[in-house]
């Protein structure tokens, strides 16, 4: 009596049935995996293989779709479960004999479940919003539409000129630093950057925000056979690949979405200490070398040079 109050509606014998043939499906894809795993090894003759594999791999197929028609079966002789989940005293409510009348408690349930979910969500909104939060004060929320500077497109798709106007900007902020631009694919921009004759990076950008930079020796190979920019190939040095580790972490670092100008060009101005990066010394150990390495961090704020293991 109290396991159907529990479970009205629900069909135990097919429903023990039902897990068996979950069993049996999991059986029949094993094999199958390991039938692809051993191959035609199992034959002397390359067409006994072939035709010995064909027929081993057809047979594990059709077990498959056996076992999992016969569990789609199953599944609807099973029923729908009780909606009747105890919730501490609350589970009391669903003894009520008129609950199709009064159904207090699977609204009850409902709201529990919107509850945590909103809970959640809002825990994970408000992460991100301290994250990426502007500091306002009082003084310029009071200042006057006339004198507040002007705002910046915010949307993720921007016009080419824009960004060409910005890229062009910076270009002539660093005159030790060249900055090539191009459209291999459309509106999104890719950058070649030579620092001196220290390196060369290739950032790819959607719109106005970077999403990966790659960062090679100065004669290194930055083209493809096709001669399009190579943002795969990572460089053959240990030194820049270590470098271009720390780029991508300053990526992650200069983030601001409402500005996406800015951040390109303290990207460009944390880049462009890599000038001196095999002349200048760690400002913790003073050394040159570490592990035959320059320093290659570089900090975000002072852009002074550091060992990879001087900085922690």
């Amino acid at each position: 009596m109290a396991e159907g109050a529990l479970s009205p509606g629900v069909n135990l014998e097919a429903f023990a049935q039902a897990i068996a043939a979950i069993q049996a499906l999991r059986s029949s894809v094993t094999r199958v995996f390991d039938c692809l795993k051993d191959g035609m090894r199992h034959r002397d003759t390359l067409e006994g293989r072939e035709k010995g594999f064909v027929a081993a791999f057809q047979e594990s197929l059709h077990s498959v779709s056996r076992d999992l028609g016969e569990l789609e079966r199953l599944s609807n002789l099973v029923g729908k479960p009780s909606e009747n989940h105890p919730l501490h005293n609350s589970g009391l409510l669903s003894l009520d004999p008129v609950q199709d009348k009064t159904p207090l408690y699977s609204q009850l349930l409902q709201a529990y479940k919107w509850s945590n979910k909103l809970q959640y969500h809002a825990g994970l909104a408000s992460g991100l919003l301290n994250q990426q939060s502007l500091k306002r004060s009082a003084n310029q929320m009071g200042v006057s539409a006339k004198r507040r500077p002007k705002a910046q497109p915010t949307t993720l798709v921007l016009p080419p000129q824009y960004v060409d106007d910005v890229i062009n900007r910076i270009d002539r902020m660093f005159p030790e630093m060249s900055i090539q631009l191009s459209r291999p694919n459309g509106t999104s921009a890719m950058l070649l950057v030579t620092l001196g004759k220290v390196l060369k990076v290739i950032v790819v950008m959607r719109s106005l925000f970077i999403d990966r930079t790659i960062v090679k020796g100065y004669n290194e190979n930055v083209y493809t056979e096709d001669g399009k920019l190579d943002i795969w190939s990572k460089s053959n040095y240990q030194v820049f690949q270590k470098v271009t580790d720390h780029a991508t972490t300053a990526l992650l670092h200069y983030q601001l979405p409402q500005m996406p100008d800015v951040v390109v060009r303290s990207f460009m101005t944390w880049l462009r200490s890599y000038i001196k990066l095999f002349q200048a010394p760690c400002q913790r150990c003073g050394k040159f070398l570490q592990d035959g390495l320059p320093p290659t961090w570089r900090d975000f704020r002072t852009l002074e040079a550091f060992h990879d293991t001087c900085r922690q």
